[in-house]
């Protein structure tokens, strides 16, 4: 084959045994990788009911035929697993070079199952496996860990994955990282790994990903590379970050503010990617063999502590839920709890979140200072924000129990906090909010692992002001009747379900969606069918591309309904229905019951699903080739 090392690595923590597994050719056309190849092995594994922070639990990383191709966007991986947060499907991506040099070692990805009786971790190079004590590892932050790990193999050029003390003490709001600043960080990943005892995964390969037609894959490199600057998203995230949308979102009303509860800050211009790039971003840096470059690395120092240019720097999301979830606008501290985050192995975007759900408490009296350890917990406190986010990653004071989310959280306190918590499936909303842009509020409650904004195209790319390009591409997949941004109607759930199987393939072959999508990016459909043509040699088309995204997004509903969960776990918080946003533009704006009811009718009619249970029929997953499944 070519682009897939056609290997995958087993590893039985519990007894210490590694075997290689060489599926047959049909297995990766229909799996592909990534996300569906991540499912496949759990629903093989891992019993129905199994403890997510069991030893039944099967957790995976996996990469696809690209990963390690010299082309912009393609060095990503997934992990797979049960979730602790919301006990069905789990599943995260994350970039950098970590994927790269595992499928330059020979392996399309690892497979680990039981629990080490002790803490260890496991060492990839070249075809070959081992797994060695760490337990000198256990509670070292992410950067002293791999610094140990690199001097003692000996090679400054091996990547590390690998979880913090958040993890090891089995945070739920813990996710697994690269280069001790790429994040696997939702779905609480990092506890699922703490679980195992498994500390790092160090990888170092010296292989080469053969293609089948290196000249069209060399154009591609080349195309994208040179039309960035025609791309002004594109070039907004070269010389922003992803921090470029910030003010676009204030001022369109849709940046989460004080929980939730406004879609306008008044401090937004002091926390924007333009004011970072202005005072303490330092560099660039990417993941490998792209040329959009859009990782942020900052410098800078908050009340004498440093902040690293190691950890690189907070994207969009982190911006948001550390600073206006919580009416922070200091963006040095808002620095510091993104490099916190990152020693400590967290995902930002839950903990910024359940700490302004927390701040909201105290503001209603709900929780009082002796619950807080004597913190003010009050919105555009930075001090606080640090104090909670220090009890947070050393699980003490309130802090033992923020550490598993919002949603866990509202249940042990009670007294009314659950009507303030912002999650779906029990994972906090990232900083894109439904209210403003109505075909998140299908995708957030239909999503598998939860509330994601990278799981489909926004309303901006379907609307009859967007770019010629984007409106091309969106005919491409099928979506031909531009809608306004308030909409809610068919054409809108036709928009969800239909970029949610692009986004659910580029989960699957690990694409970046910075890179590849259905409207602002770099290169949309048919240059996907394009490369994956060229790279495996497997004739491809926009309608195979999506038809692989509809396999991986039944394969995980259908986890889930396996698990018990349909229709009943598809909603909303409280909040978007109940209470209509405060001030600036989207002042007013709600999401009402009826409204969402009646789209999700369609969404899993126009999926071929249950209407009345949201589960995948016999049907619809035979017709997918996944029968095995029922």
């Amino acid at each position: 084959m070519y682009g897939f090392a056609g290997k995958i690595l087993h590893v039985y923590l519990t007894d210490g045994r590694i075997e290689i597994e060489e599926p047959p050719e049909e297995f990766y056309r229909t799996y592909w990788g990534g996300s569906a190849m991540g499912t496949y092995y759990l629903l093989k594994h891992t019993p129905p009911g199994a403890d997510p922070l069991g030893p039944e639990n099967t957790l995976s990383f996996m990469l696809s035929a690209t990963t390690g191709v010299p082309i912009s966007g393609q060095s990503r991986c997934t992990a797979t697993a049960k979730s602790p947060t919301s006990g069905l499907i789990g599943d995260s991506q994350a970039g950098g070079f970590w994927p790269a040099e595992l499928k330059f070692a020979g392996f399309d990805g690892i497979v680990l199952h039981g629990r080490s009786p002790v803490p260890v971790h496991l060492w990839v190079h070249d075809g070959q496996a081992e797994l060695r004590d760490a337990s000198h590892l256990w509670g070292k932050i992410t950067g002293e860990a791999e610094k140990a790990i690199k001097e003692e193999l000996g090679d400054p050029k091996i990547e590390v994955l690998q979880i913090g003390p958040a993890g090891e003490r089995l945070s739920r709001l813990a996710c697994v990282m690269s280069m001790s600043n790429r994040a696997h960080g939702r779905t609480g990943m990092g506890a699922v790994m703490g679980s195992k005892n498994l500390k790092a995964i160090a990888v170092r390969g010296h292989g080469k990903v053969p293609v089948a037609d290196p000249k069209t894959v060399a154009e591609l490199a080349r195309r994208a590379a040179r039309t960035i600057p025609d791309f002004p998203d594109m070039q907004g995230l070269q010389d922003y970050g992803t921090a470029s949308v910030l003010m676009y979102q204030n001022t369109t009303g849709g940046l989460p503010t004080r929980n939730y509860r406004s879609g306008e800050f008044e401090h937004a211009e002091a926390i924007s990617g333009e004011m970072m790039k202005d005072t303490i971003l330092k560099e660039n840096d990417t993941c490998y063999a792209c040329a959009v470059r859009c990782k942020r690395v900052v410098e800078t120092e908050y009340r004498g502590t440093p902040v690293l240019p190691f950890y690189g720097g907070a994207e969009y999301e982190t911006i948001s839920t550390m600073g206006s979830y919580c009416g922070v606008g200091d963006l040095k501290a808002i620095s510091l709890a993104h490099q916190i985050c990152a020693q400590y192995g967290m995902d930002t975007i839950s903990t910024g979140a359940t700490i302004a759900w927390a701040m909201e408490c105290f503001e209603r009296g709900i929780l009082t200072l002796e619950d807080t350890g004597g913190i003010a917990l009050r919105f555009g406190d930075p001090d606080a924000l640090l104090a909670m986010l220090g009890q947070i990653v050393e699980r003490r004071g309130l802090g033992n129990l923020l550490a598993h989310g919002s949603a866990y959280a509202a249940r042990q306190i009670g007294r009314g906090s659950g009507d303030f918590v912002v999650a779906v499936k029990n994972q906090e909303l990232p900083a894109h909010m439904p209210q403003v842009k109505r075909s998140l509020a299908v995708v957030y409650a239909v999503n598998p692992f939860g509330a994601d904004h990278q799981s489909s195209e926004h309303d901006p790319g379907y609307a009859p002001g967007a770019s010629r390009i984007s409106l091309e591409r969106m005919a491409s997949i099928g979506l031909t009747d531009p809608q306004e941004d308030r909409a809610m109607n068919r054409e809108k759930v036709r928009l969800a379900l239909y970029t949610q199987y692009n986004y659910s393939f580029m989960d699957t072959a690990d694409l970046c969606q910075f890179v590849y999508g259905p409207s602002w990016q770099l290169l949309g459909p048919a240059e996907m069918a394009e490369l994956m043509t060229a790279v495996t040699g497997w004739p491809m088309t926009i309608a195979d591309i999506q038809r692989i995204g509809e396999r991986r997004l039944n394969l995980l509903r259908a986890f889930n309904a396996r698990e018990g969960a349909g229709r009943d776990r598809d909603t909303l918080p409280k909040r978007l229905f109940d209470e209509p946003l405060k001030g600036g533009v989207s002042d007013g704006l709600y999401i009402p019951r009826a409204e969402l009811e009646a789209a999700l009718n369609d969404y899993y009619e126009l999926a071929g699903w249950d209407v009345a249970t949201g589960m995948p029929t016999k049907a619809k997953l035979e017709e997918l080739g996944l029968g095995w499944v029922m």
